[in-house]
C-alpha cells in the first residue's frame, strides 16, 4: 500500500497562513481601504498622535496600524 500523504489539516498545531508580511502582499501597493483608514484614525486619536497623511498604501497603513497597536499595548 502506498504511503499516505501528509494532511496539514490534521496537525495538532498547524501553522497559520493568515499572516503575511505586508511587503509580500500582492495588493500591498493598492490604496488603503476605508476600514484601514477608519481604524488608523481611531488608533491615532487614542495614541494622541496626528493621523497620517492620506494616500497610504494598504501595506503602509497595515504597518502603521501594527505600530500603533503595539504602542497602545494591543498586540
Amino acid at each position: 500500500m502506498a504511503d499516505e500523504l501528509h494532511n496539514p489539516k490534521l496537525d495538532a498545531h498547524p501553522g497559520s497562513n493568515t499572516e503575511k508580511d505586508p511587503e509580500s502582499w500582492v495588493s500591498g501597493d493598492d490604496p488603503m481601504t476605508g476600514a484601514q483608514a477608519s481604524y488608523l484614525t481611531t488608533l491615532c486619536e487614542e495614541a494622541g498622535v496626528d493621523a497620517p497623511a492620506e494616500g497610504l498604501s494598504k501595506a503602509e497603513a497595515s504597518k502603521k496600524i501594527d505600530a500603533l497597536k503595539a504602542q497602545l499595548g494591543r498586540e
